[in-house]
């Protein structure tokens, strides 16, 4: 009997990815946590990070799987997206990042519309991308929610890290493009200004202590009333320099701390952007320069480190297929154009996993963390190294160079 149970038991830790046991050993290991290891290795238990160090000072287990490469990093996350929502074949059926029958709509879920089994969150993934902040995209005064999701899950029940992340707002000429309202930036801010007040109101009724004051449910208000209390994040897309002050004057005006998104003339604005510490979402580093991304600039992540200013990397939204751009190029070409390396990895690992509150559990290689692990030929930002296997929760999930 003991030596059945032992076999199914055996069975168990070979077949229940939740239960297996890893050894990844490359030539340089970048953790996120401190200086870089050379000739580590990460051991991983039970779909978390057992211990990091150097190979001559850990020892592997007997049993554990090996696998080996030049370059190991922490699962990538991509700080803003809209994969997920939008869909790779560029069609209406495939493309909910934006509903146009209304330019202030922050009530709706991105989590009704993510569609897990997308292709081009298989894409991502192939390319060791493995959290992704996605919802509705820019181009709305008020477009929806985002939330946080894992680029690879076993079933619709295990995707998710979080349903309601931020509520994505813009300011800018891409609103006026869908929108027959609002015509110029001042009616922008106006309208939002009128939402803003509507759901100070409805705050203060629902805080009410007769009951008869309080008002029915609202939930373009209930969800605002929750961005002013500060409950969640407001996300505001701003890429031209009149369009940063005009969102920094909204969160003054109503006691809320934004996230900026896209910022491509935050070089203006250095020293503003400093001194409020503000969360940065820069704009993927190989935008296409028009409109209001007009004068974005391949130097701007070099700049922002330079002044001390924190941010992270996105893909943003891609218009034209394959519908979605990938942070790791965006990171390898702010890299060459002057972030060092180690800054370039940590705006698409620790830093959002910051920004995004969940650096307890991703973004570094660190003792009981997930394991979020991906595994390169060679340097991340050369072109002629490739994503050779991709660990996600201790699992591997892609298992040849791509």
């Amino acid at each position: 009997m003991k030596i059945i149970l032992t076999f199914i038991l055996a069975v168990i830790v070979c077949f229940n990815p939740a239960l297996s046991q890893i050894a990844v050993k490359g030539e340089t290991i970048y953790t996120m946590s401190g200086d870089p290891i050379e000739k580590g290795i990460v051991l991983i238990n039970k779909g978390k990070i057992e211990k990091v160090g150097r190979q001559s000072d850990v020892q592997i287990p007997e049993g554990y799987k090996i696998l080996e490469g030049k370059v190991i990093t922490p699962g990538l996350i991509d700080a803003r997206t809209v994969v997920g929502l939008s869909g790779i074949y560029n069609y209406r059926h495939d493309q909910d990042q934006l509903e146009k029958s209304d330019a202030i709509q922050p009530e709706l879920r991105a989590v009704d519309a993510y569609n897990k089994d997308e292709k081009l969150v298989d894409f991502l993934l192939s390319l060791g991308i493995t959290t992704i902040h996605t919802g509705h995209g820019p181009g709305a005064l008020a477009s929806g929610q985002t939330m946080i999701a894992k680029t690879y899950s076993e079933s619709y029940n295990d995707y998710v890290v979080d349903s309601l992340t931020m509520v994505a707002f813009t300011l800018g000429n891409t609103v006026r493009s869908n929108y027959s309202k609002p015509g110029t930036r001042s009616k922008a801010v106006a309208m939002l200004r009128s939402e803003f007040l509507k759901a100070q109101e409805y705050l203060k009724k629902q805080n009410s202590n007769d009951e008869k004051e309080r008002p029915k449910r609202d939930l373009k208000l209930e969800i605002l009333a929750k961005v002013l209390n500060g409950d969640v994040r407001a996300l505001f897309t701003v890429n031209r320099a009149v369009d940063i002050m005009a969102a920094l004057r909204l969160a003054d005006e109503f006691g809320f701390k934004p996230v900026l998104d896209g910022v491509a003339e935050g070089y203006l604005l250095l020293d503003e952007l400093k001194v409020r510490k503000l969360e940065i979402i820069l704009h993927p580093t190989m935008v296409r320069t028009y409109g209001d991304t007009k004068n974005a600039s391949l130097e701007t992540p070099k700049t922002f480190y330079e002044a001390g200013i924190l941010f992270s990397l996105q893909s943003g939204y891609e218009s034209y297929v394959p519908k979605t751009r990938v942070v790791l190029f965006e990171a390898a070409m702010a890299h060459s154009y002057g972030l060092p390396l180690e800054e370039a990895l940590a705006s698409i690992t620790i830093n959002p996993a910051k920004l995004l509150g969940i650096d307890e559990s991703v973004g570094s290689l660190e003792e009981g963390k997930f394991a979020d692990i991906v595994v390169f030929d060679g340097n991340p930002f050369e072109y002629t190294s490739h994503v050779c296997k991709v660990i996600v929760k201790g699992k591997i999930v892609k298992d040849e160079c791509f």
